[in-house]
């Protein structure tokens, strides 16, 4: 395994620790956490040395499982001493507004596609925010030099944002456990919320999920919301380098597989053999929650019962339902109603000698539970939603002999891996009768084989693959970060920039407007110079010894209004129109039009199609713009419409060009390059600057001499020297230059 130079401590931030604590006759009890990040990592944990050798130590960073007053802060501290952890206090309030009020009556049902149980309060969505800085300072204060943190679930997709506010270099990662829903469903959030979560959760260097599915439906709101695009995960932020990946959470198969014969679980699983002597056994073990689909599994059962007599009597359905939400009354009420279900069935198919269901309501600790996994023949496993579903795996894992049947739902990320077994709509409990007949006549032969396959999967992918394949990515996007740092203007190259340009005699600087000189819009007309922009310009067009030139695919109308007050150079449509400092207009060369009435048509259909684009008709070009289209849409419509006009132009002396969010059609021969020729052929100078943001400033940077210090605009390979992440870092480049040349003439205002 590759070192990849890893540091010395691993940092877990979850929203619970490993341990839990109540207060019991006066005194401050200890025990296990149940379930969730804590079980699912121990084993690694525990290992970790062996796992990753230069990552020696690990640290929690989360809530106790309880609220604990001052008398026992003392011996919380001794307790998270032993467990190597720092807990996050909450009170009662902060509990309910943020646990059971946002995370749970907002985030769950909405990720597991129940929006109509989500509720959206203004009052849980800030607590959830204090809570989340609450737990940023715990980490904060927590941090050793060299640690990497791994920020866990749902509770927490605010905090990688805040950590990265605080500190930039810090190596951080976000796992989520849950679903991550498709955009239509995500969007139901306010604005103001789902893109707060976004931002926070691309505070991660790598952000991970259970599916290919749900990373991918990440992405899509990314792109929807946010604006920002990928390349297989890869999202390149301003300034950063961010990775989406699918990591499916494994389980200690070898625990589950070597469960049998451990004595207790041997003793527990020969009372239950016993105990159901005679018939085949079907397992149903569920958290009780909405999400589960038990009503479903249990109409399915009794589907199976009213269809096939033959099996009454001869099957018996465990359920198992682990207590959840203890107080919350949709949950008490849920309770209720697989209760009365269960007895319903019962009471119309059972007798004397036979019970068709064993219902619990209790929590299970491993034991009686890799028991119940070792003596059932079929597990029933059917949620209507759930991320991932470790119990479809735990039960193959036990099942070391390679018997049993496991059904289960499409709805699980666990079906993505576990093909083999029997999957099931959960939503027709027609599909889950005929599965269970299925899997009750199944040979031992093709349970074996199907099981075969099943097990060595899960035993070569398991938890610490798992985590080891997330924290490898992790470090190896940390590199790719670093690499991706060395393409900024380096800070020697930035101060032999600004030195050449004060010692420089006479200085050309060309700038592209767009993305250069103002950020990227939605309408374009929003982009107007803003006073700090012109201030800006004015010092460095006011200074004698420079030529400032701004080119710019925009029309000439437009630069006049905008920036014909500045006394510098001015290109519009790409150099189709040249003026110089207070000049007139004119063409750089002779261009032709009539083209423009067979292509504008052409553009309008296309337009037409595609809600959000719009044509912008200038002189000599014409422009088809779709940034404020549906992005997926946009990019195939987009696709199409460049294949029509290359069709079309062949014979026409004209080029198509497609560019950042929109598609050109101009005079050939007019480029960026052939205008920025334009200011160099008459002069000599000895410092030249060209900076832009898109595909018509490669040509620029192509026409001038290897001595310019020319500049892509965005992270991405150009023939330019050097990058700046956006136009914020080009005028604060500009700001410096004005400052090396000491120069301030007075600023002119931008036309209203």
């Amino acid at each position: 395994m590759p070192d990849h130079g890893e540091p010395r401590r691993l940092l877990i931030v979850a929203n619970r620790l490993p341990f839990s604590v109540t207060v019991a006759d006066g005194a401050l009890v200890v025990g296990e956490s149940p379930g969730g990040v804590a079980s699912g990592l121990k084993s690694y944990l525990d290992a970790l040395p062996r796992f990753r050798p230069a990552m020696k130590e690990y640290h929690w960073v989360g809530w106790p499982g309880g609220t604990v007053g001052e008398e026992f802060l003392g011996d919380l501290a001794a307790a998270a001493g032993r467990y190597h952890a720092s807990p996050v206090t909450l009170s009662a309030s902060a509990m309910e507004e943020f646990y059971q009020g946002f995370c749970n009556r907002t985030i769950w049902p909405l990720f597991h596609y129940f929006p109509t149980l989500a509720t959206f309060d203004e009052s849980t969505w800030g607590e959830y925010r204090r809570v989340n800085e609450m737990y940023c300072d715990a980490v904060l204060r927590s941090l050793r030099p060299g640690d990497v943190v791994w920020v866990h679930d749902y509770h927490l997709m605010l905090l990688p944002g805040m950590l990265r506010r605080h500190r930039p270099d810090l190596t951080v990662g976000f796992f989520l456990h849950i679903p991550f829903p498709d955009f239509e469903v995500f969007r139901l959030l306010p604005n103001a919320w789902r893109k707060e979560i976004l931002e926070g959760m691309l505070g991660a260097d790598l952000v991970s999920f259970h599916t290919y599915a749900y990373t991918q439906y990440f992405l899509q709101c990314v792109l929807r919301l946010l604006g920002f695009e990928n390349n297989f995960g890869a999202i390149v932020l301003p300034g950063r380098l961010v990775k989406a990946e699918t990591y499916p959470m494994g389980i200690d198969f070898e625990r589950f597989d070597r469960a049998s014969a451990d004595p207790a679980v041997r003793a527990e699983a020969e009372t239950l053999a016993r105990t159901l002597a005679g018939v085949r056994v079907i397992l149903s073990v569920d958290r009780l929650d909405y999400t589960k689909g038990i009503l479903n599994r249990l109409r399915g059962y009794e589907l199976l019962l009213e269809e096939s007599p033959p099996v009454r009597g001869a099957v018996v359905l465990v359920m198992v339902l682990v207590p959840s939400r203890i107080g919350v009354e949709q949950y008490a009420d849920m309770k209720k109603s697989i209760e009365e279900f269960v007895g319903r069935i019962n009471g119309k198919f059972g007798s004397v000698g036979w019970t068709p269901i064993l219902y619990q309501y209790r929590s299970l600790s491993f034991e009686p539970l890799a028991a119940l996994y070792t003596v059932s023949d079929v597990a029933l496993v059917t949620p209507l939603r759930d991320g991932m579903n470790l119990v479809a795996k735990e039960y193959v894992a036990s099942r070391h002999e390679g018997t049993g049947v496991l059904i289960i739902s499409e709805m699980a990320g666990a079906a993505k891996e576990l093909g083999e077994a029997l999957v099931v709509n959960p939503y027709s409990p027609e599909e889950i009768a005929r599965a269970l007949k299925e899997a009750l006549e199944m040979p031992l032969p093709e349970q074996q084989r199907r099981n075969g396959v099943l097990r060595n999967r899960l035993r070569r992918f398991d938890v610490a693959r798992w985590a080891n394949e997330f924290l490898d990515q992790l470090l190896v996007q940390k590199e790719a970060q670093a690499r991706f740092a060395t393409m900024v203007l380096p800070s020697r190259d930035r101060a032999c920039i600004l030195d050449t340009y004060a010692r420089a005699a006479r200085r050309l600087v060309l700038l592209d407007y767009d993305g250069t000189l103002a950020p990227i819009v939605r309408r374009p007309a929003e982009a107007k110079p803003t006073p700090r922009l012109m201030s800006l310009l004015a010092r460095l067009a006011g200074d004698p010894a420079t030529t400032l030139v701004i080119l710019s695919g925009r029309d000439r109308l437009t630069l006049d209004h905008w920036l014909g007050v500045l006394p510098c150079g001015l290109a519009a449509e790409h150099g189709a129109w040249i003026r110089d400092a207070h000049q007139e207009w004119r063409l750089l060369r002779e261009q032709r039009s009539e083209w423009k009435a067979r292509i504008l048509p052409i553009l309008e259909r296309y337009m037409d199609r595609l809600p959000g684009a719009n044509i912008e008709d200038k002189e000599y070009s014409l422009a088809w713009h779709f940034r404020g289209a549906h992005p997926e849409q946009a990019d195939a419509l987009a696709g199409e419409l460049v294949d029509h006009l290359m069709s079309v132009t062949a014979n026409i002396d004209v080029q198509v060009l497609r560019g950042k969010k929109v598609i050109e059609v101009r005079n050939a021969g007019v480029d960026k390059g052939v205008a920025a020729l334009h200011w160099l052929a008459p002069d000599t100078y000895d410092f030249i600057l060209a900076a832009g943001d898109d595909w018509t400033d490669e040509d620029m940077f192509a026409a001038l001499p290897e001595s310019a210090f020319t500049i892509r605009v965005g992270l991405l390979s150009s023939r330019a020297r050097f990058n700046l992440g956006d136009s914020s870092d080009v005028l604060h480049l500009l700001d410096d230059l004005s400052g090396a040349a000491h120069a301030a003439p007075p600023v002119p205002a931008p036309n209203s």
